[in-house]
């Protein structure tokens, strides 16, 4: 039996091609609600989300983003996601609970995209240096993630290699090779 969860996840695309056109406010409000939701460190809630949609804005948005990302130009929406490290818990062994808790937000992004029509790619490909420029941010603060966020677009806009890995199918790791019960994993001894 398919969860609806699973229903989403299996429904998101990772598409390259993404329409001009406008997202409604109401859609760009859900999904900002989702990421409201994410559960967080002791409900510490360190993200944070610069949401381009203006001209301007988003012209000063897609500059920050790399040759390899052109084709998120289109997108109608562009997110920002930052945080920083004492917005969140932080372990005397120096885990990074604020980049978990901001990806947890962004997977919710995610999904309730899906659940509207709606493409949400994130790209670790643009320069957190130039937005943290562009738009003002003190220097503390960690730009981590750009999701471009709107309606699939026409593949034929891509160049060749990008419309192929568009279309490819989705290739996911056997679950043998990602999950091990009540030991240590034979295949994680090379590490």
């Amino acid at each position: 039996m398919e969860a609806n969860v699973l229903g989403l996840l299996n429904a998101r695309k990772a598409t390259r091609a993404i329409d001009e056109r406008s997202v409604e406010p109401e859609k760009v409000g859900a999904i900002l609600e989702a990421a409201r939701l994410a559960p967080s460190c002791m409900n510490n809630q360190p993200w944070r989300f610069l949401v381009l949609t203006g001209p301007e804005a988003l012209a000063r948005g897609r500059e920050a983003l790399s040759g390899g990302n052109t084709w998120a130009k289109t997108a109608p929406v562009l997110v920002f996601g930052y945080s920083r490290p004492d917005w969140d818990c932080q372990s005397s062994d120096e885990r990074d609970y604020y980049l978990f808790d901001l990806g947890l937000a962004v997977e919710n992004i995610m999904l309730q995209a899906t659940e509207l029509g709606l493409v949400a790619r994130p790209m670790a490909g643009f320069s957190p240096r130039g937005v943290k420029e562009a738009f003002g941010f003190p220097e503390e603060i960690k730009v981590v993630i750009a999701i471009a966020i709107g309606y699939e677009g026409d593949l034929s806009t891509l160049d060749e290699r990008k419309r192929a890995t568009s279309l490819a199918p989705r290739v996911r790791k056997p679950m043998e090779e990602i999950v091990h019960f009540n030991t240590w994993g034979k295949d994680e001894e090379i590490l």
